[in-house]
């Protein structure tokens, strides 16, 4: 491929765009986390936001993933910022209007679900369209640092912004999202190849990337893995009830909670990207993913901000490593004409794992308490390393990450 396809102004421009618009959904998060728990001061309420994000992400994932294999992914990506960019737009409005009641946030969040559904295939399958195939571990190690620092500095971000209301809180949140979508429509790289010949339907499309993952155990191990490991140690989804009742350091230190797990996985990320894995591979991440159990269950147990910090710190290194090894393999295992509907089944998983994971941890605090949900989160996690080691061998005695190209 020519330098004219594969241009660093395209990636520098996603890496922008990707933090810009990650310190936008930070920063919301914090602010729409803080106000409905302060609404309802209940677990279930925290419960419900993420069942709210859920269903309209998990209704739309895989139709989306069949559209971003049939069009530009550009023009979905963008259009995914705009409905973000509503989202905030109604956040705004129903804190001028003084509203408390946390349906309406609930609702809102659900519009947020709907661009999530559409978010996740385009933006994750772009990136291999815009840089060389044989640097795309290193760029995808990049792209994760640059999250991970987004994610570091969104939550503390947001919880200084948020010391001066809601309302500036949700227009910074506008103007990140309407940057965000008319950077994206200026990416370069390479096209999709339009089919020739009969056109399947976009049931069929459907079809055949759900057919292609199964048929797939080291993309299936991977996908599912991230489902049940993250979906039972979702201690994330807790942290305003540690901040407030726990830990007692206020929005604040909410803001610095949320940033601790990417302090860990900035870090690792940026060594990932110096020093690539080269050999393991497989078993290293069957070892991270068993560290970020573990770790789970220390901040569960812990009583003072220094060691949960030093707990979420330990489990986004972990976080980081397992993400690394299975972003590659997931897009090194694809091929060119899959990889909107095999973003969309991996991203299904991710957010059935992160959003389901938080109406799954709001309802276990609500039966068990906190503690023991989060303690039981992590022994789960420990229970699903073991179980998908044996169930997935050729997951786990991958060595170089480059073994899984399709042509091989």
């Amino acid at each position: 491929m020519s330098e004219a396809v594969y241009r660093e102004r395209d990636f520098r421009l996603f890496i922008a765009v990707r933090v810009v618009s990650t310190l936008a959904v930070m920063i919301q998060s914090v602010a729409v986390g803080w106000q409905v728990y302060d609404m309802e001061r209940t677990p279930l309420a925290l419960a419900w936001v993420g069942l709210a994000e859920f269903v309209p992400m998990f209704l739309l994932t895989l139709p989306a993933g069949a559209v971003v294999d049939h069009t530009d992914q550009r023009k979905v990506l963008a259009a995914a910022f705009v409905i973000q960019a509503v989202s905030a737009a109604l956040l705004l409005a129903l804190s001028v209007a003084q509203v408390r009641s946390a349906w309406a946030f609930y609702g809102v969040i659900a519009v947020f679900g709907i661009a999530r559904g559409f978010y996740g295939p385009s933006a994750q399958s772009l990136l291999a369209f815009l840089v060389p195939p044989e640097r795309l571990p290193r760029y995808i190690a990049l792209n994760s640092s640059a999250y991970q620092a987004a994610v570091i500095a969104g939550p503390a971000v947001g919880g200084l912004i948020y010391a001066l209301g809601p309302l500036v809180t949700y227009g910074t949140c506008l103007v990140a999202f309407c940057i965000a979508a008319v950077a994206t429509l200026t990416y370069g790289g390479r096209r999709n190849q339009p089919r020739t010949g009969d056109q399947p339907s976009p049931v069929e499309r459907v079809r055949e990337g759900l057919a292609f993952v199964f048929s797939r155990p080291v993309v299936l191990g991977a996908i599912s893995l991230d489902l049940f490991a993250v979906l039972l140690g979702g201690a994330v989804a807790l942290l305003p009830i540690f901040a407030r009742d726990i830990l007692h350091v206020g929005p604040q230190g909410l803001g610095v909670l949320r940033s601790a797990t990417a302090v860990g996985a900035t870090c690792t990320a940026l060594l990932l990207a110096r020093y690539p894995m080269k050999h393991d591979s497989g078993r290293k991440m069957f070892a991270a993913v068993a560290l970020f159990g573990i770790a789970t269950i220390v901040f569960g147990l812990s009583r003072n901000m220094y060691l949960s910090m030093g707990a979420l710190i330990v489990l986004g290194v972990a976080d980081q490593i397992s993400v690394f090894v299975r972003s590659s393999l997931i897009q090194l295992a694809t091929p060119d004409a899959m990889r909107g509907r095999v973003s969309a089944v991996n991203m299904l998983f991710i957010g059935a794992s992160n959003e389901l994971g938080e109406f799954e941890s709001g309802i276990t605090a609500s039966w068990f308490g906190t503690v023991p949900a989060v303690v039981l989160g992590g022994i789960g996690t420990l229970i699903v390393v073991a179980v998908w080691m044996r169930l997935f061998p050729a997951l786990r005695t991958v060595d170089r990450l480059d073994s899984v190209l399709p042509h091989r």
